[in-house]
């Protein structure tokens, strides 16, 4: 559902060229993308980041479109919202003590920290290459193309790298008894289960030596 709601807009935008062209879609896109916004707050009390920086940039690019009447402008958007995602990976790598993509997604799943940087660089190169072929379709074929491209291509590049990326990230999964033994392994603590059993077999070599 959540994906459904995030591409509301999106989804809405392409009826809405299907039935009136380019420029009323991109009228479109920018109300829906502001009554997403308007639900948001009104139901969370916030707004998250991601969803105003690509409000803001739907409303520039969009209302450009609109008043040049020149439709590059609205096709430039994913690629822009893609490179800037790019850069924000790459920034947390030097900004920080974890990349964001752990701090997204740690709460769920255990990985070394080695594999946490290859998912970034992963997901860094994803954003690039997304942002490159957006622009690519947006210059070498028409709009119809274009459209198409931006409600099917790009989702579709995104489930299946999604799949990739469980596939690849299942063979270094780890899994912990605790929050509490979680949090002492990422603090470079030993458990306490497994220091009790060190104790415990200290204890038994004691006793046979005295036996």
């Amino acid at each position: 559902m959540k994906l459904l709601f995030d591409l509301f807009p999106v989804i809405l935008f392409f009826i809405a060229y299907k039935m009136y062209g380019i420029y009323v879609a991109t009228a479109v896109i920018i109300v829906a993308s502001a009554l997403q916004i308007g639900y948001v707050y009104l139901k969370h009390k916030r707004v998250e980041k991601i969803h105003v920086i690509t409000f803001a940039l739907i409303l520039v690019l969009g209302g450009l479109t609109l008043i040049l009447q020149d439709e590059a402008f609205i096709k430039w958007k994913p690629t822009i919202v893609n490179l800037g995602f790019a850069l924000v990976f790459l920034g947390s790598h030097y900004i920080g003590q974890k990349p964001i993509v752990e701090r997204m997604m740690g709460q769920a799943i255990r990985l070394p920290a080695n594999i946490w940087i290859r998912l970034s660089w992963l997901w860094i190169g994803f954003f690039i290459l997304s942002g490159i072929v957006n622009i690519y379709v947006a210059y070498q074929y028409d709009t119809d193309t274009w459209v198409n491209f931006k409600l099917f291509g790009l989702m579709g590049m995104t489930l299946v790298f999604i799949v990739l990326q469980g596939l690849y990230i299942s063979r270094y999964m780890e899994e912990s008894d605790s929050p509490a033994e979680e949090q002492a392994l990422s603090d470079g603590v030993e458990p306490l289960n497994t220091q009790k059993s060190d104790v415990d077999q200290q204890d038994k070599q004691k006793q046979s030596k005295e036996f």
